[in-house]
């Protein structure tokens, strides 16, 4: 009898390929949004119908908790019409997802145009070669390690999709260190992903959950700090222990970014200058108005639209730099839209999945259902559950201040009635929302990057997903720390 290679006791022949893990098998990112898409309409014809009551406080919307009901469901029976309609509302809400991210897609293809013409420009290629000719090649680890710590910066301080147009730089950063396009996203999107979500300062989660919980807002930002710091250094790590050494750079590959000289050539012009400095300026604008947005400046809160349109002013100033034509700068604009044109795609399919839940009303049902089950959960575990709790529901509500409206009005009497503070209870909804932000393929920033990084998602989930398991695990380490010590 020989012993099949999924048996705990069976023993790898010398040249026998290890056993893949389930999220190595995980199918192209079409397929498997198709997928959930499916699986969602069936869940709509299955689940009742519910809602949440909703009261206005300080001008935000948000559900008043214990007043979960169930609404009347208008089908009576499911007849051959009805599932034939149901059936054809899956690929109705195709349609449907890519007008609703439709700000995704085109920030997407705008921003695939404006660094085709930065290549084509040769600044941000001599800006990154120049850089690492001073920093010195060998430190590869070195440079891994600060721009893992820089990119996580930027998504504690900036945000999540204000981030977008840094991903590039990445690239060519990872690929004149002699590496693919992954270690690049892994950096860019990894840092920017893990900085944002367990920010002390993130006002989408911690500000509108303590603002609910009648905390001072950003207060207990020591432990968080500890946590973020632990995670991006974790990260860091991760790269250059397991993802760099497993990707090389390939020259033929169209989706790996490289330099065209070797890095004692480079140098910065005066032509390169100004196109960095436009660059940066471009970048501090969207910083700077992004986190002035309630202040409304130029009488508009700033976001996805307002971002895409300083990406087309910056294209527009580059190529006035670099004396490109106007047909050359259209022509150059178009290849560098269809270059990321796979990954928009992605991003509007994916938008689907959140149309099918909203028209057949059973997202509150799930929320719901997920919050019940911390019912029956020992005291101790509460808080690592609902962390977990909360990744899922991320899945449904891919928004922090759609989920901090849903979720904290529910949470926050929990945690008096069980012992737990405030605090504790935003810090392991913080958790569950943001580090699964990565790995879920409704989160449209996150689509939107690795679009722009030309990454398959598939490819993304099987690189990142062993270090967010990680980061999981030690953000439970400090929750437990956090319970154990009554932090308030």
């Amino acid at each position: 009898m020989t012993s099949h290679p999924s048996d705990p006791s069976h023993t790898p022949r010398p040249n026998e390929p290890a056993p893949k893990r389930w999220y190595h098998k995980i199918p192209d990112p079409m397929v498997l949004i198709f997928y959930i898409l499916i699986v969602a309409c069936v869940m709509t014809w299955i689940l009742p119908k519910g809602a949440y009551d909703v009261e206005s406080v300080d001008g935000r919307n948000r559900v008043i908790a214990d007043s979960f009901h169930y609404l009347p469901d208008d089908q009576s029976s499911l007849s051959l019409g009805s599932i034939i309609n149901h059936i054809f509302d899956i690929f109705v809400a195709i349609p449907d997802g890519l007008i609703q991210a439709s700000q995704y897609l085109f920030i997407v293809f705008i921003a695939g145009g404006l660094f085709n013409i930065l290549y084509h420009s040769k600044a941000l290629e001599n800006f990154v070669g120049t850089s690492i000719k001073h920093i010195g090649l060998k430190n590869r680890h070195l440079l891994i390690w600060l721009a893992t710590y820089l990119y996580g910066v930027f998504g504690i301080t900036v945000g999540f999709e204000n981030n977008i147009a840094l991903v590039p730089v990445a690239l060519l950063l990872s690929g004149a260190l002699g590496y693919s396009n992954i270690v690049g996203a892994c950096i860019a999107v990894g840092g920017i992903g893990v900085g944002f979500a367990l920010s002390p300062i993130n006002p989408y989660t911690v500000g509108v959950s303590q603002s609910i919980a009648g905390l001072p807002i950003f207060s207990g930002a020591l432990l968080r700090c500890a946590l973020v710091i632990s995670a991006l250094s974790l990260l860091a790590w991760y790269i250059t222990r397991f993802v760099a050494p497993h990707a090389p750079h390939d020259p033929e590959s169209e989706t790996t970014e490289t330099l065209t000289h070797s890095i004692q050539h480079y140098r910065m012009g005066g032509r390169d200058i100004a196109v960095m400095l436009a660059f940066f300026f471009s970048i501090v604008v969207i910083a700077g108005c992004s986190y002035l947005a309630g202040i409304k400046v130029l009488g508009r809160s700033w976001y996805i639209k307002e971002i895409t349109a300083v990406f087309i002013i910056l294209s527009i100033v580059v190529a006035m730099i670099c004396r490109i034509k106007p047909a050359q700068y259209v022509e150059h604009m178009v290849a560098g839209a269809s270059k990321v044109t796979g990954g928009a795609l992605v991003i509007g399919l994916a938008a689907s999945i959140k149309v099918v839940l909203e028209d057949g009303q059973i997202i509150y049902t799930i929320v719901h259902a997920l919050n019940h089950i911390l019912e029956f959960m020992p005291h101790s575990l509460i808080a690592i559950t609902i962390s977990v709790i909360q990744g899922v529901i991320n899945l449904f509500v891919p928004s922090g201040s759609g989920q901090a409206l849903i979720t904290m009005p529910i949470l926050i009497p929990l945690g008096d009635l069980v012992g737990i503070s405030h605090q504790l209870m935003i810090l392991a909804f913080q958790v569950g929302d943001g580090i699964t932000n990565l790995i879920i393929p409704t989160s449209g920033g996150t689509l939107a990057m690795l679009a722009l990084a030309r990454v398959g998602f598939s490819q993304w989930i099987k690189t990142i997903f062993p270090i967010i398991a990680a980061i999981y695990v030690i953000s439970w380490g400090f929750i437990l720390f956090a319970q154990w010590t009554h932090w308030s």
